[in-house]
């Protein structure tokens, strides 16, 4: 028995013990660890996993969809938010769910690590059944922010008396009935859902890091229902006829983060030097192994209204990444490895091996860049250092798999990656002025006729410029067991839907 095998038997071993009737709980395995119960670190487990809400939600669409709230409007001034909330929610206290209470949780995620601090917001109350959000100034996009994990409500009891986070009482359909981090979550029927009952009353929890424990987990049948596994599994699953497979493309983009302020990559030539070196074609077709994921463009397909399908496309041309390259003054030294005033074209690499396709990218990167005589050492270590490194300015390059829909509206990540200064995830050393007026003007714009040429051109500058290159789109791969219906794949990664799923007749 291999590593794998091992880590996987142990794995299977916990669930079962931990489970007790083993028939009766839906397993899931996904590869995200439960770093604490902190909402922003680690709310997305609890929303994805339908314990906690949020006043707004999506539909696998994209399309916002009520949530804790059943409607919402804004003043013709814009600046005037009001949340009508539900009357039949409850938190799994049994305390009611009210519009004081969610202003309150709201008020915490604003004043903690959250998206809500791009948001101008005023003041956050309360009027009768409705939460009230008063703005600085307009900003359409903000029933879009209210989706994100770190705004989920919470029942009071949650906290302690110095408003830090102690237990998760949320209000959808599964309360947790044990929770130990950063591996396991046990969830039951909170019993008094607004939604209804759901079909499977224990649902458990398991975090596997690699894809091929999570295979084997799915194999064994052990494992109900599985996210996100790579395509070198997903050939070999596709062969047992016990197993169900979904595929569909997100909106997350591989994307390879450069300092633009460093002297390899301050001039744009450099940046689309390195953009013409890059295979993406032939990348997509050995990693992913989908060519169209190759990505043409920062914003995949699946993002209707960014994705501009009549964009001249990024392409691989060596000889012009060479041409580009001379022309920003590098010439070749002894070793073939560039130069320009002594200083050789030598850099690293970050990336991080939670998403596990991209060490191997990287590798392939580091082929091609040297291909045009550019030196690129890789270093896998933890997703954390690329923040880090961003902030002190000690970045070079990195890897990352940056996902769009976190704000179910792509200006939550323009704002955060793109804005004075860029961002951790974003740009390193990159400022643009006209970038940052489209950005303010998709703000505060609300009709899609008015939204869409402020659209285009933001997709165009970053086209441009590249402050970040994108490499491959992403696609998210879920297996299922033939025990279970109604398995529904969420492109937003925002709710698995576990409610709605049954046992097989």
């Amino acid at each position: 028995m291999n590593a794998a095998s091992r880590l996987a038997a142990a794995l299977l071993a916990g669930c079962v013990a931990g489970t007790g009737a083993l028939a009766q709980t839906l397993n899931v395995v996904g590869p995200w660890e439960i770093a604490g119960i902190d909402p922003a670190q680690t709310g997305y487990v609890f929303s994805r996993m339908q314990v906690a809400e949020t006043l707004v939600t999506t539909e696998p669409s994209g399309q916002l969809a009520p949530g804790l709230a059943e409607s919402w409007s804004v003043d013709a001034d814009g600046l005037t938010w009001r949340f009508a909330l539900r009357g039949n929610a409850v938190f799994h206290d049994g305390t009611p769910v009210t519009a004081e209470i969610a202003a309150r949780s709201l008020e915490r995620a604003r004043d903690g690590v959250g998206v809500l601090e791009q948001v101008p917001i005023a003041e956050i109350t309360h009027d009768g059944p409705e939460v009230v959000i008063r703005l600085n100034s307009s900003f359409a996009a903000l029933p879009a922010y209210l989706v994100h994990f770190s705004t989920i409500i919470l029942a009071p009891s949650s906290y302690d008396d110095a408003g830090r986070v102690t237990q998760i009482l949320g209000s959808g359909p599964y309360r947790i009935d044990r929770l130990t981090p950063p591996l396991k979550m046990e969830l039951v029927e909170s019993g008094q859902w607004w939604g209804g009952s759901p079909g499977i009353a224990e649902v458990s929890y398991t975090a596997a890091g690699r894809d091929e424990t999570r295979a084997i987990m799915a194999e064994s049948g052990e494992a109900d229902l599985v996210f996100s596994v790579l395509p070198v599994s997903v050939d070999r699953l596709r062969r047992n006829p016990d197993l169900d497979i979904q595929i569909a493309t997100i909106p997350r983009s591989r994307i390879v983060k450069l300092n633009a302020a460093s002297p390899f990559f301050d001039d744009i030539a450099e940046r689309q030097a390195i953009s013409h070196a890059i295979d993406r074609l032939g990348i997509s077709n050995v990693i992913p192994r989908n060519p169209d994921l190759a990505a043409t463009q920062l914003f995949p397909p699946a993002m209707p209204g960014w994705h501009q399908a009549d964009l001249p496309p990024l392409e691989h041309d060596a000889g012009r990444a060479a041409e580009l390259l001379a022309q920003a003054g590098w010439t070749p030294g002894s070793d073939g490895i560039l130069q320009q005033d002594g200083r050789r074209f030598s850099v690293t690499l970050l990336t991080y091996s939670n998403w596990p396709e991209l060490p191997p990218i990287a590798t392939a990167l580091q082929a091609q860049l040297r291909e045009v005589g550019i030196e690129m050492n890789v270093a896998v270590g933890n997703s954390s250092e690329i923040p880090a490194r961003h902030q002190d300015g000690t970045l070079e390059m990195a890897l990352i798999s940056r996902l769009y829909s976190i704000v179910p509206d792509p200006i939550g990540a323009l704002l955060t990656d793109y804005g004075p200064g860029g961002g951790d995830w974003g740009a390193t050393g990159w400022d643009n002025d006209q970038m940052q007026a489209v950005i303010a003007d998709l703000a505060a714009t609300a009709d899609p006729e008015a939204r869409a040429p402020l659209q285009r051109r933001a997709v165009e500058i970053l086209q441009e410029e590249l402050p970040g290159i994108p490499v491959t789109w992403s696609e998210l791969a879920i297996v299922s067991g033939k025990r279970i219906t109604n398995v529904q794949v969420d492109p937003l990664e925002v709710n698995y839907g576990l409610a709605a799923i049954r046992w097989a007749e």
